[in-house]
């Protein structure tokens, strides 16, 4: 593989990452998501600014972005590692988006998008832990970090690839840098729970 297809591979997957689904959903219904709740444009904002319906909207659209690019390098025969940074670049994109001045959402549906293709009946045990999660306390960041920290131990249990794994560790470690602010409220109990209005 030559270096030109792994910088396309990147730069391919960083824009798709890049569509600003939850801003563009939210500004169909007049609200600018940026300026209301908590100024993610992450689902779970949507959800309390806008409405279920946008916010459903938003995690459908936000990991088939994830999907396409890892799907559109799968098909050119890309090697796992081609796949795993257009993987990873998606994620950057939603996160660190070019188009927002390097503002975006947290990752998690992309981060799903991405390995659903990658490994599906991983990405369906850790979605399903994530849930569970979510469940049980109505957090939504806890669930999401456990859904996704739960993603390299699940690989680690089975059979996987090193590509794989690193995207695995990589969207973690993102998700963690995202998360700071969720971290800090859940440690002093000032995180709010799924059904709380901003």
């Amino acid at each position: 593989m030559t270096t030109f297809v792994l910088i396309l591979s990147f730069i391919l997957g960083y824009l798709l990452g890049s569509v600003p689904t939850g801003l563009l959903v939210a500004k169909a219904r007049g609200v600018d998501i940026q300026k209301a709740g908590s100024g993610n444009i992450g689902a779970t904002n949507v959800l309390r600014s806008v409405g279920l319906i946008p916010a459903l909207v938003v995690v459908i659209a936000d990991p088939v972005k994830g999907m396409l690019a890892v799907l559109i390098p799968t098909m050119l025969n890309v090697s796992p590692w081609g796949i795993a940074l257009a993987g990873l670049a998606a994620v950057l994109g939603n996160n660190f988006n070019i188009f927002l001045g390097f503002k975006g959402g947290k990752g998690i549906a992309t981060s799903l998008g991405v390995f659903l293709l990658i490994s599906p009946l991983v990405t369906v045990a850790a979605a399903a832990i994530g849930i569970f999660t979510i469940a049980i306390g109505r957090y939504v960041s806890l669930g999401s970090l456990v859904g996704l920290f739960s993603t390299p131990l699940l690989l680690l249990m089975g059979s996987y690839s090193p590509a794989a794994l690193f995207l695995a560790i990589a969207l973690a470690a993102l998700a963690i840098i995202r998360h700071r602010s969720n971290i800090i409220r859940l440690a002093q109990g000032d995180e709010r729970r799924l059904g709380m209005k901003s």
